[in-house]
């Protein structure tokens, strides 16, 4: 358990440190615009593409098998990143991340399933959950720290050590456990790969890949209108003024749709499947991926306006979103280890509903008390609040969702666990981003037309704010003759984060009614062949 936490912490960490150590990588490589863009998404974009199948690989190839080389992907892909000498060549190192990191992910995830039961069971999952909320939360702290103390490098370069000694780790101590080959070839690699769906696995990481993408980069190229030009691999994306946006998610939507009739075709067939449809069959799988997606929508989306509200209104100063952010991490690492002796004691999905009422109580309690005056410590009690919620849902509504998975699609099931909970963050990200930047631009507006300010001038000064998710109000409050626009642009960026934080909460609140209708699970664990 120690090593596969420490396998998880490590991917999830990576996922969100970039985010603070991009200003140093911009000025480090000379990276433009898209550049930056691409190596903040490029990571989340395969990881999530990626899951299901390797989710599935696992299955068939053995479990810890695809923990270690997925370490081992991943360890040396940082090392490219961190000699990389041109923004091409950490696009291309962070992009071999994700693949790494969607063979860790559901390995974890799929062997603590196959392995632990009974009581231990909860608690294994209380781990398991509390570390991926926690370290989302630790990331950009450690980003900043490391980009303090030795440069952006380093934070990729870390990742060597620990990648070996994570492989030294998982081939001692972590069980193998994998699907015994049903098909001809017998056990073994070759049997394996007699089971393998390539259609589906590629109708699935296509589909599942465009689908993300949309929602990353919709803000950033326009969700229809093209908002700034396109471009890959140096070819120009069509000058007709429509964004690639709408055209990529649909496409996504299309190979789904195409994913889900040749998998019900194959398996009326008797064929391999690269996702059984039936596992949504089942109530708690169904009901858990849908409430894992809200969840991760309300946490990202929550990291991702609140560092801007306190960056636009009190600086670069980091103390302000250190005190914020940490007792989120705090809150999730002490509930969530205490959530596996509740879940004993009062069922895993009672945990779950416990954790979504003290996240939703604990986001709409910070919507209706932000103000231009707020500072992280203000922000603290809610976090923390939020944070204690969050540890006991992530913990165990995996716990749920899976409980009632036969072991032998453990694998596959993890994937698609993981995917919703990536889905979800990416949609999170887009969704609360917008209404926060929406909100920006209107209560700007609406500040700046009591001023002298010409009308052109002042729709400059909101369209200058809006554009840079508020960080242009420390510009505001560093010109002379500027302080009123300037106290606008902190009201106004206190009025957009009570809106996304009270869209936040009604998210929540759809997954808060989901989980009520989650039922203590079977607990079917049945033997299953180990190597």
């Amino acid at each position: 358990m120690v090593v596969m936490s420490l396998g998880v912490s490590l991917i999830v960490v990576d996922a969100t440190i970039v985010g603070v150590l991009l200003p140093r990588i911009v000025t480090g490589l000379d990276l433009t615009a898209t550049g930056a863009e691409w190596v903040t998404s490029v990571y989340s974009l395969v990881f999530a593409a990626l899951l299901i199948p390797f989710g599935r690989a696992g299955d068939l190839f053995g479990r810890r098998r695809m923990f270690v080389t997925g370490v081992g992907i991943f360890a040396a892909a940082s090392v490219l990143a961190a000699l990389a000498g041109s923004g091409g060549a950490l696009i291309g190192a962070r992009a071999l991340q994700g693949v790494g990191a969607s063979m860790i992910m559901p390995a974890t995830l799929s062997t603590v399933n196959a392995v632990f039961t009974g009581r231990d069971r909860a608690v294994a999952f209380g781990i398991w959950g509390s570390l991926i909320s926690g370290m989302a939360a630790l990331g950009p702290l450690i980003g900043g720290a490391v980009a303090t103390g030795g440069g952006w490098r380093w934070a990729f370069g870390i990742n060597l050590p620990l990648g070996a000694a994570l492989i030294v780790g998982a081939l001692a101590l972590m069980p193998e456990t994998r699907q015994a080959p049903s098909g001809p070839g017998g056990p073994g690699p070759r049997g394996a790969l007699r089971e393998i769906d390539w259609v589906g696995g590629l109708l699935s990481a296509l589909g599942l890949g465009a689908l993300v993408f949309g929602l990353i980069e919709g803000q950033t190229y326009g969700w229809w209108a093209a908002t700034r030009s396109f471009s890959v691999g140096g070819l120009d994306w069509p000058g007709t003024g429509l964004s690639p946006v709408p055209v990529v998610m649909a496409t996504g939507l299309v190979l789904l749709a195409a994913l889900v009739v040749v998998e019900r075709a194959r398996a009326s067939a008797g064929r391999p499947v690269m996702l059984d449809l039936e596992l949504f069959r089942i109530p708690n799988f169904r009901r858990g991926n849908l409430a894992s997606s809200l969840i991760n929508v309300g946490e990202l989306g929550l990291l991702f306006i609140l560092p801007l509200f306190l960056l636009g209104v009190h600086g670069t100063s980091p103390l302000q979103i250190s005190v914020a952010i940490l007792p989120l991490a705090v809150g999730a690492f002490l509930s969530g280890g205490y959530a596996g002796r509740l879940a004993n004691k009062r069922g895993a999905h009672r945990v779950v509903q416990i954790g979504m009422v003290l996240e939703v109580a604990a986001v709409v309690a910070l919507g209706l008390t932000v103000s231009a005056t707020t500072t992280g410590f203000g922000l603290a009690p809610w976090m923390l609040l939020y944070g204690l919620g969050l540890g006991l849902t992530s913990a165990q509504l995996t716990n749920v969702s899976l409980a009632d998975v036969p072991p032998a699609q453990a694998g596959q099931a993890s994937g698609t666990q993981s995917t919703a909970r990536q889905v979800g963050a990416a949609l999170g990200i887009a969704l609360i981003g917008t209404v926060f930047a929406t909100s920006l631009g209107h209560a700007m507006t609406d500040r700046l037309s009591g001023t002298p300010l010409p009308p052109d001038r002042r729709a400059a000064v909101a369209h200058d704010l809006r554009d840079s998710a508020g960080t242009y109000g420390r510009d505001l409050h560093r010109t002379p003759g500027m302080a009123a626009e300037a106290h606008a642009a902190d009201a106004s960026l206190a009025v957009a984060t009570r809106h996304g934080a009270l869209a936040t909460a009604a998210i929540l609140a759809l997954g808060l009614a989901m989980s009520l209708r989650l039922r203590p699970s079977t607990d079917q664990h049945r033997g299953e062949s180990k190597a």
